[in-house]
């Protein structure tokens, strides 16, 4: 039975190794993330050093006598491993013993909290406190005293009857032997507690033999025993690899949803293209650079027609200086000098109904010259439609 005596907690932070020693056995109930993370997917692991039994020289097996003091290696573990968004808390239930050294120390970028409680261990069969059992100690004293052979003394006497021959005695020890063999008897002369102390010592000789020898099969890189995995331990990693096995599957396939989704998208664009909803930008003479948003329909437009227009003019800012969107369209002669260079250029193999976007550079607009709202030097961008051909 655990009884909780006082709480315990402890913050183990990258970088940083605690060694602990509890000043009474210490019972680690569960690991949490921060509040504040460093890092909000790495995973972060403690792990665990403690002292456990294990033999570094695998010959001296069957050398070993009973007496022996058991040779004390380090073995790490990991304790837990959370990680941000999927387990940020994990329940331990580890129990470290009072006095003894221990060190913990964490494997990743994120801190991670440990708490738990200072316990009292009270085995089930302790009796409650101020129960008999001094009395009945007592009583079972006085019992094996009322009993006691030893206070007979050496001079009592037994007489025999001179016409009493071996063979009488003999018939009496065969009755009492016969006697006790119809009660079963144990076949040794050994008190049945030293049987079953001989057993215990037999199975842990076994046991620590079979410990040396998994220390020794098991090797860390730096050489150390490491510990053997319980069929507990081994399930409990098991489900951890198959978690990671499923987070790598789900990554694995999102990665894979949106390659194809770009590449659907991708030849969607292409689609439009193709159709003419929308062409790649075209550098012209002079610089200018054009980009239908509609391709129109019927004749082209070619130098010395006369077109009719709409159109909105604007600064690379966005900010409109110029517009015809409603009312007379704006009629002009293609290549006649009717209107700026860019336009002549920008302009030419347009088809009825078309829309398309013209930035012109000073060069081929109102270069240096000042006109009435448009600065020296400006780069112009037209949106415009073409309505008719003369």
């Amino acid at each position: 039975m655990v009884v909780a005596i006082a709480p315990w907690s402890i913050v183990l932070t990258p970088g940083n190794v605690e060694v602990i020693i509890p000043q009474g056995d210490l019972q680690i109930k569960n690991a949490a993330l921060p509040d504040e993370l460093q890092d909000n997917s790495a995973r972060t692991s403690v792990k665990l050093t403690y002292q456990s039994l294990a033999s570094l020289d695998e010959e001296d097996d069957d050398e070993d006598d009973e007496d022996d003091e058991p040779k004390i290696a380090a073995v790490t573990t990991v304790l837990c491993s959370l990680t941000p968004g999927k387990i940020e808390q994990s329940t331990c239930e580890i129990i470290l013993e009072q006095d003894t050294e221990y060190i913990l120390e964490v494997v990743g970028k994120n801190s991670i909290h440990l708490y738990g409680n200072y316990i009292d261990q009270v085995p089930v069969d302790q009796p409650p406190f101020g129960s008999d059992t001094d009395s009945d100690e007592e009583d079972e004293d006085d019992e094996e005293e009322a009993y006691n052979l030893g206070e007979v003394s050496s001079d009592v006497e037994i007489e025999v009857d001179a016409d009493e021959t071996a063979l009488d005695v003999e018939d009496d020890d065969a009755a009492r032997f016969e006697e006790i063999h119809d009660e079963e008897s144990p076949k040794t002369l050994k008190r049945p507690r030293d049987d079953d102390m001989e057993a215990e010592e037999h199975d842990e000789k076994l046991s620590k033999s079979q410990r040396k020898k998994m220390a020794k099969k098991l090797k860390a890189v730096d050489g150390k025993a490491v510990p053997v995995s319980t069929p507990e331990k081994k399930v409990a990693e098991k489900k951890v690899e198959e978690k990671e096995e499923d987070e790598k599957k789900k990554k694995k396939k999102e990665k894979k949803d949106k390659t194809e989704k770009k590449e659907k998208a991708e030849q969607k664009d292409g689609e439009k293209k193709e159709k003419g909803d929308k062409t790649a930008e075209r550098t012209l003479e002079g610089g200018v650079k054009v980009r239908d948003f509609k391709v129109g329909t019927g004749k082209m437009v070619k130098k010395g027609d006369k077109v009719g227009m709409r159109y909105i003019g604007k600064f690379l800012d966005g900010k409109v200086f110029d517009k015809n969107t409603k009312g007379k369209a704006f009629f002009f002669k293609l290549g006649q000098g009717d209107v700026i260079k860019g336009w002549d250029v920008g302009v030419a193999g347009m088809q009825i109904g078309g829309e398309r976007e013209i930035v012109v550079p000073p060069s081929m607009g109102y270069g240096n010259r000042k006109m009435d709202g448009i600065p020296s030097g400006s780069t112009l961008k037209f949106e415009v439609k073409l309505l008719e051909i003369k």
